[in-house]
Parts: structure tokens; sequence; C-alpha cells
């Protein structure tokens, strides 16, 4: 039956025999002669915050799409709890209001449309979105966009969140404030997150690890720990230093 409330669980079994979050064992994916992502692995932990950072054209977004089921991988093994994917772009349907944009994920699920609404606009005040209900999205700024497309991924109720690039399209002061909503909003609604980013700064302020993977075909090159506290200001002298050292694997001299 359609979920009556948003704290729903996902319908699906969540994986729990290995713990639970995401595990990437050994994983290869090719495409006819071009190989995208060759042995590689990684593990997420459940409500950690995985930040994978490499150069164009490495995998990063077919690891992703792996990790939610939308590819096969052609050798190794993937064991993930069900994800929900937020891509680069907000997709957002032009002829849709923002409230109806959001409680998309829900009507996928068979909710009907008034009892969708109704479970959406609380979230709109939570998430500083209150009062826009009926724009449509021409009339939003790309933060607010981004907003949305957020929540319409936090409520498809998955356990795991697949962010490709969520912030690539906005202006430099949009995007940093979007980087602090991000956290934020992940601090009151804890999920298993894998952040795919060409930002290395916005993978150290966000992540409780990064992942740096190397030039096509992609694999992991270093697994860096930011045991740092949050919030995270891009300043901090251990912001900068963690910030250095994914550069330098990355072979990045500035």
């Amino acid at each position: 039956m359609p979920a009556k409330g948003v704290t729903e669980p996902p319908t699906e079994a969540p994986l729990r025999d290995g713990g639970g979050g995401v595990w990437v064992d050994g994983v290869t994916r090719s495409f006819g002669r071009l190989t995208a992502l060759e042995g590689i692995s990684l593990r997420v932990q459940p409500d950690e915050i995985v930040a994978v950072v490499g150069p164009s054209g490495c995998g990063k977004t077919t690891l992703l799409e792996l990790i939610c089921g939308l590819q096969a991988p052609d050798g190794g093994t993937i064991r993930a709890d069900p994800a929900a994917l937020m891509p680069q772009r907000d997709v957002l349907l032009p002829w849709l209001s923002a409230l109806d944009n959001a409680a998309l994920a829900l009507r996928a699920r068979g909710v009907r449309r008034e009892q969708a609404r109704a479970q959406v606009a609380p979230w709109f005040k939570r998430f500083g979105l209150g009062g826009f209900e009926r724009t449509r999205p021409a009339e939003l700024s790309g933060g607010m966009r981004q907003r949305i497309s957020f929540l319409r991924s936090l409520l498809a109720f998955k356990p795991v969140l697949a962010l490709d690039e969520p912030f690539a399209s906005l202006d430099a002061i949009t995007r940093l404030q979007m980087q602090g909503w991000l956290s934020h909003a992940l601090e009151r609604e804890p999920r298993t997150v894998v952040l795919v980013t060409h930002d290395v700064e916005e993978a150290v302020v966000l992540g409780d690890r990064v992942v740096v993977l190397s030039p096509r075909p992609g694999r992991t090159v270093a697994d860096i720990d930011v045991a740092l506290s949050r919030p995270r200001h891009r300043t901090d002298p251990d912001v900068v230093a963690l910030r250095e050292r994914a550069l330098e694997t990355l072979g990045v001299v500035e």
C-alpha cells in the first residue's frame, strides 16, 4: 500500500547482513572498447557521506548508476541498500508546480496526487521553500530548484542517496550556500551518501571520506579520512591540508 506518512521506510528490504550501505568489490564496466571502470572497490557505511573525485571521464557517473542498479557491472560485485539518484541537472518538469515536482517520487509509488501534496507540503518550510509551493520551475532560482530536486530524491525513501555533481550548474556564491544547506539537511535526515564532484574542496567540506579515482579507466587510488567536526570552513588549515593532499593524489600542483 502507498505510504500514509513521510516517515515510511522503503518498501525494499535494505542490505543488512553485510552491514548495510554500499559495497563495490573489484568492479569493471566497459562500453565496447572503452573501459570506464577497472577493478574499482568502494565501501560506504550506513549514514556515511563518501565524496568521490577524479578527472573528467574516469567513470564517476557510471559508478553511481551501477550503485543505483541502472547499469550492471561486467565484472566484480556490487551490494547496496536501495538507492535514489539525484542527477547533475535538476530535471524538474516545467509544467508542474514546485510542490508537484517534489511529490513525483511519491506519485511513482502509487500515492494519489492530493495525498502526495499533503505529505510533501510540511517539508517545504523545513527546506526553506515555504511560500513557493505553487511556483513553476522557471520562476525559481538555481539553488531553490536544486533543493526541490534533493527533496524529491529524499522522499523516495531510499537508504542511499547517489548525488551526481548536484551543484555543478550553480554560480559560485549559490554553490557555497547550497553546500552548507546540504550539510545541514543531511544532519537532520541522515542517509548513506555517495557524492560525485569535481570540486575537491567541496568533497572535503561535505564528506566523511574522500575517495580519489584515477584517469580512465577509473580505479581507486586514495581513500582519505576526513576526521573533522562540522561545520567545516574551507579556510580552516585542516580542510586546506586535506584538499592539498587530494589534489596531490590527482597529480594537480598549484
